[in-house]
């Protein structure tokens, strides 16, 4: 079933409400959502990985009241240079953290059925993260976190001394996004408010109505900006960047099988390929040029064809997948050149579309995305239209030191 037809939506709640006051000193006032790293602000980045999960269907940004108008105006901006391939909304949050909640709550579309609630200030969430999150939400969870282990010994103190150490073994430090049953977390807010309950995080409110909340297991990385030293995370290291390379290219033939699906966008009325996964030459390429970057082999070797899992997965998964590979060994990703060969079907009505949504799942600018297509004039056979055939060569920087700013990107991005 094609993504956007699914019939339980789930979208994402990014809250981007909050003062930050341990911060705001160190950055001049400025609230730390706001913050622009890598050239965009922290909630933005949020809202990139949720993009790439390939699980979430939309995001609601939850803004200061005094700041809605003017971040509506940037997220115009940010989604013009690199869209976010999903619908969002924004709406004004509240004094407190779960006033923002039950008021994001509110804005979220009547079709959804599921929503995660992420802090913006944590950028570093992976789309895997987002996914594991989701699939225990459908396997019938009412409320899911993803937790870490605590590997500090725990104390309880009551003024200045020890009272009691708690089992390290039954504790665990939990993170976001936290993803809930949509009609069961807006029941367990009214009753805080009804109740005057206040909470730190929405799986306590669920906790408090007698629901279960199930742990997954959470990321080292998504770590949270809150204190000033916390802005080294986004410093990162002085090293010297050194320029990567990588070249892939991929064939398929045509033939009784899947529907034709280049750069993740489907392409009516072409021919089939035949396939393991869902044959998108294109991605195919372009994962053996990331995999080329790194030196880590080819798709082949990470998802073999003969392995039932990968029968039929979406090729936008498994870019994903390689993304974390290339990010995990240090790579920045900055440029990618793509050449489909094809005599049928025309393809120059879909190339627009098609570099598009590349740049989205690369998390590239479209301006360093390059696509051509092209014939080989009745030549082989691709021009006996047997098939199709991609090329991808990209670059990037290794070593690659991330970089911040206190400053907020202007409207006209």
């Amino acid at each position: 079933m094609p993504e956007n037809s699914r019939p339980e939506k789930i979208w994402a709640l990014i809250l981007a409400a909050g003062r930050g006051s341990r911060l705001a000193a160190a950055i001049g006032g400025l609230s730390k959502q706001f913050l622009c790293w890598r050239g965009v602000p922290l909630y933005w980045h949020a809202a990139r990985t949720m993009s790439r999960s390939a699980v979430v269907d939309g995001v609601v940004f939850v803004f200061p009241p005094e700041r809605c108008a003017a971040e509506e105006e940037t997220l115009r901006a940010l989604h013009a240079r690199d869209d976010l391939g999903l619908p969002w909304l924004t709406t004004a949050g509240g004094v407190l953290r779960q006033d923002s909640v039950r008021l994001g709550l509110a804005a979220l579309p009547r079709e959804t059925r599921y929503v995660l609630v992420h802090d913006a200030a944590r950028p570093f969430l992976s789309p895997a993260l987002t996914r594991r999150i989701c699939e225990a939400l459908r396997r019938d969870a009412s409320a899911v976190v993803p937790g870490l282990p605590v590997t500090d010994t725990i104390k309880l103190v009551d003024n200045g001394l020890v009272t009691a150490t708690l089992p390290r073994a039954r504790l665990a430090a939990v993170q976001t996004p936290q993803g809930f049953d949509l009609n069961l977390l807006r029941q367990a807010h009214r009753h805080a408010q009804e109740a005057g309950l206040t909470v730190t995080d929405d799986a306590a409110l669920m906790e408090a109505q007698g629901h279960d909340v199930h742990i997954v297991p959470g990321e080292a990385a998504n770590m949270k900006i809150t204190n000033p030293e916390d802005l080294a995370l986004l410093a990162g290291g002085q090293t010297m960047p050194r320029p990567c390379t990588g070249m892939g290219y991929d064939v398929h033939r045509y033939g009784p099988g899947r529907p034709l699906k280049l750069g993740g966008v489907p392409i009516p009325d072409g021919p089939e390929v035949v396939a393991h996964s869902d044959g998108d030459v294109l991605l195919h390429a372009l994962m053996d040029a990331l995999l080329g970057c790194a030196g880590l082999g080819d798709i082949g070797r990470h998802f073999p064809d003969n392995q039932a899992r990968f029968e039929g997965i979406s090729s936008a998964v498994l870019l994903d997948q390689v993304l974390e590979m290339l990010y995990g060994a240090g790579i920045t990703l900055c440029h990618a050149d793509l050449t489909i060969v094809a005599q049928t079907p025309r393809l120059s009505p879909f190339r627009e579309e098609i570099r598009k949504n590349v740049a989205r799942l690369l998390g590239l600018d479209k301006a360093h995305v390059n696509l051509k297509a092209t014939t080989e004039e009745g030549l082989g056979f691709t021009g006996r239209a047997k098939g199709i055939k991609a090329y991808a060569v990209v670059s990037a920087l290794t070593g690659a030191a991330p970089s911040f700013s206190a400053s907020i990107p202007s409207p006209d991005l």
